[in-house]
């Protein structure tokens, strides 16, 4: 779910590591092992647990080895992995990843598997990433996508009803409403570039553009720019620093204090909130980021994983029962309702229903969410701040039209070198 750069510098020295390490597949009294490496909070210990157990009854010749990695460092040693004869034979792979993995010939094309796996019904913030070059490399595994975060107390006090809140229009004489004395609105700094980017998409602009094997950076675009100018007016809501992110401070500690009716963030950030302020617990609510009309909730980036096969595995058959399983309905519906994650298809969101958090998220995620442009280059732009500095520039009263030109230069740049 983390978007990270690929580290491929010391994925050589690594390779030879992994392959001394790897229990890779072994054929025992025809039972297959396979290896699978999932990421640490994709699943609970239980889940893990009642998963292997079942799916092994269901299948007796397949012994199914999971191991939790790490975030950290997943990059170089997914690279060394793909580059050694001997890598594990599943591999979970963030979405915004899958470019670079998709581009580098390490992973299995999965392009005829997508019909036997229902794939004209994933969700499109991960069935996009997952294909390159009209081939599929990824088999959608779950996504989560950011909510607003609410604070009862203050909504009431201010006679607002949130479910009434449904378009931008609305949400913006809400959260005006409730800018008043002490309380903010809504605490959003200056540069949560996730946020920008469903204003973006809902206004049919975008962050770049692609023209064969070139891209176009295209914050200047009419529509980008409007969707900026819809984050400047709700920004103006709060007293949200105009230089840093959503992490500087953390924007669950500022909501902690009592004085700031909402947020945006995944509804994991609600936990956050309520840790730094048990007093605040049952008090806070969720709903759908609005959208420009009543029809369409607003569009959101839908972080998430993709499960892969590397090209290299000795199993591929027994790889491919095992991801079937795992992306299927019976398993979708409990890792959701396990994790409060949303499912990989619009169709099973109502395993969600009694989460409120994960039933806020899982409206925008299935009918609107989006993925960031599909090309090994927008790591580089994140990398390198761009959007961020962009987004401070016109919030410190830089010209909107000169920063995003400015920074649509910046975009076609790194797109096209890291490319």
């Amino acid at each position: 779910m983390k978007s990270r750069m690929i580290a491929g510098a010391s994925a050589l020295a690594l390779a030879a590591t992994l392959s001394a390490c790897s229990s890779g597949t072994a054929e025992a009294g025809g039972t297959t092992t396979i290896d699978v490496w999932l990421m640490r909070d994709s699943v609970s210990e239980d889940f893990q647990t009642t998963f292997e157990r079942e799916f092994e009854a269901e299948h007796p010749d397949i012994d199914a080895k999971i191991q939790i990695q790490e975030w950290d460092g997943i990059g170089e040693k997914v690279v060394a992995a793909l580059a050694s004869n001997d890598p594990p034979d599943i591999i979970e792979i963030g979405n915004s990843q899958m470019p670079q993995y998709s581009q580098s010939g390490g992973l299995l094309d999965l392009s005829d598997k997508v019909d036997d796996l229902g794939g004209e019904e994933w969700i499109p913030g991960l069935a996009d990433p997952a294909v390159w070059d009209g081939k599929t490399y990824g088999v959608p595994y779950y996504a989560a996508n950011r909510v607003v975060i609410y604070n009862k107390t203050l909504f009431e006090a201010a006679g607002i009803d949130a479910g009434s809140i449904t378009t931008r229009d609305q949400w913006i004489a809400a959260t005006t409403a409730l800018n008043s004395g002490d309380i903010q609105g809504i605490y959003l700094p200056g540069q949560s570039w996730h946020a920008l980017a469903g204003f973006t998409w809902d206004e049919g602009g975008t962050f770049a553009s692609q023209d064969g094997e070139n891209w176009t950076g295209t914050l200047d675009t009419p529509e980008a720019m409007a969707g900026m100018k819809f984050y400047a007016q709700l920004q103006a809501l709060g007293n949200g620093p105009k230089d840093s992110d959503v992490a500087s401070p953390p924007q669950t500690d500022i909501m902690a204090s009592g004085d700031v009716a909402q947020i945006i963030s995944a509804p994991g950030g609600a936990r956050s909130v309520i840790a730094a302020n048990p007093e605040l617990e049952g008090k806070l609510g969720f709903f759908p980021i609005p959208g420009k009309t009543a029809d369409t909730p607003g569009a959101v980036y839908v972080g998430g994983s993709e499960l892969v096969i590397p090209a290299a595995s000795d199993a591929p058959e027994a790889a491919y029962t095992f991801i079937k399983a795992l992306s299927g309905e019976k398993w979708q519906r409990k890792l959701a309702a396990a994790m409060g994650y949303v499912p990989n298809k619009p169709s099973l969101a109502d395993a969600v229903a009694d989460d409120p958090g994960a039933a806020a998220m899982a409206v925008a995620g299935t009918q609107n969410g989006h993925s960031t442009p599909i090309a090994p280059g927008w790591a580089a732009v994140e990398a390198q701040n761009i959007i961020h500095d962009y987004m401070t520039a016109v919030l410190t009263g830089g010209d909107p039209a000169e920063e995003a030109q400015k920074a649509s230069d910046e975009i076609t740049r790194a797109m096209n070198q890291a490319s």
